[in-house]
């Protein structure tokens, strides 16, 4: 599973002798459809989207800006192949998530994965074979999960530029400036959202450094959140128009947002040691 801890994963049970990749709970109920981290235990009851209302005759999925960022995110759903899991199979890959829909017989669900396919739907549907009864089958599920979607070579990409590239860049602006007897310099770390914390400590450490050296250099850390930038049009670069989705429900900082916090910190009176122990 490419974010297994940030996902969503949604069982649904049917009735007693149906197709719930084993499952024989009561009546049709959505067992659990939790954003894993955000709020655990937490349940609410809503109307499941994704096929006709008899009440209202509305069709689809219930669309809003906050499923914006679910886009592309990936989803594991049990039982599928028939009833509510069928249902919410079709919602959430409308809405443009990889679904990976499970089930004993995954007839059905292939059956789903051609229709989204070719009504266009922006989320992919992978058909799954898993009986719930057998706890071989869950353990097998989740090893496929982690071994294809699951790779670490991104994260350690997004390490090298934002953390340790950093480290580097730092270490070397401060050796520069202690060649050359500059003693008011200021180091400026910028965060991206994915290495907040990581950014944030190794600042904190500079300062710390910094001060126990006796110098007059300073260390800050600016964390402006979304930032609108070219970035995801490198990420989805063979799809512009998902690119640009991106920001469309967000209120995102712009660039110069940025650079004028910079201006703003390098603008206020430096204090040296000696002013800031009086």
């Amino acid at each position: 599973m490419r974010r297994v801890a940030e996902g969503l994963r949604v069982e649904s049970q049917t009735e007693a002798g149906g197709d719930a990749g084993g499952s024989r709970c009561g009546s049709n109920a959505i067992r659990s459809a939790v954003a894993a981290g955000k709020r655990p235990g937490v349940s609410s009851s809503t109307p499941v989207p994704g096929s006709p209302s008899k009440a209202s005759g509305r069709h689809g999925p219930m669309a809003g800006p906050g499923m914006e960022r679910w886009r592309d995110r990936l989803a594991l759903v049990t039982g599928a192949s028939v009833g509510i899991g069928a249902a919410m199979v079709r919602a959430l890959v409308q809405q443009g998530l990889k679904v990976v829909g499970c089930a004993r017989t995954v007839g059905n669900i292939k059956e789903l994965a051609a229709e989204s396919k070719s009504a266009g739907y922006p989320g992919t549907l992978i058909p799954y074979r898993c009986d719930l009864s057998n706890e071989e089958d869950i353990l097998s599920i989740f090893s496929a999960i982690r071994s294809q979607h699951s790779s670490t070579s991104g994260w350690k990409e997004m390490l090298n530029v934002n953390v340790l590239a950093l480290s580097i860049c730092t270490r070397e602006a401060y050796q520069s400036m202690k060649e050359r007897n500059v003693d008011d310099g200021h180091i400026i770390n910028i965060n991206s959202i994915a290495t907040k914390y990581a950014v944030t400590a190794l600042t904190e450490g500079q300062r710390q450094e910094l001060r126990e050296a006796q110098t007059d250099i300073q260390a800050t850390c600016l964390s402006p959140g979304v930032v609108e930038t070219q970035f995801t049009f490198r990420l989805h670069n063979k799809d512009p128009e998902k690119a640009a989705a991106t920001y469309e429900h967000m209120k995102c900082f712009q660039p110069e947002d940025v650079t004028e916090a910079v201006i703003y910190v390098l603008s206020n009176p430096h204090t040296s040691r000696s002013e800031t122990s009086r």
